[in-house]
């Protein structure tokens, strides 16, 4: 796919770069999606409403990033540590997002630690933790009055 076609992921953006940044030369393409394997298994530990536990295909995982691109925008992501197993393997990646929830306007900053396992130069297997009263406040906290409105 060409940097065109992923423009509609333009929100995740940061997210996106940092993980490509955090797995460097372990695996192969330029965008996120390119550096997942098609059969990727895409599992959060986590519930959140409207995000499947486990996401199973490149196909769907893209399906799911879209809807979160048109949720969020992320600004930035950041404070990256990086923990690699001996083989490279597995990729221990911890760091934070933060951006804006598109409907409300509200702050949302959020820490991960997610577990990459890489085959055949690609991500074959992803898994998330997030702080989810981070993301639960932020989705649930009403927008900002505008003084005078």
């Amino acid at each position: 796919m060409s940097a065109s076609e992923y423009a509609v992921y333009d929100a995740a953006q940061p997210y996106f770069d940092l993980v490509r940044r955090a797995l460097g030369d372990l695996v192969d393409g330029q965008h996120f999606f390119d550096i997942v394997a098609h059969d990727i298994v895409y599992e959060v530990l986590y519930d959140f409403p409207g995000w499947p536990r486990i996401i199973e295909g490149r196909t769907d995982l893209m399906t799911r990033f879209r809807a979160y691109s048109d949720n969020v925008a992320l600004h930035c992501a950041d404070k990256l540590v990086v923990h690699k197993t001996h083989d490279n393997r597995v990729v221990v990646l911890e760091y934070e997002v933060h951006g804006t929830i598109l409907a409300t306007g509200v702050t949302y900053d959020n820490r991960f630690c997610s577990i990459a396992t890489i085959e055949n130069r690609k991500i074959a297997h992803w898994r998330d933790y997030m702080d989810s009263l981070a993301a639960w406040n932020a989705f649930t906290t009403r927008a900002r009055e505008t003084p005078g409105a």
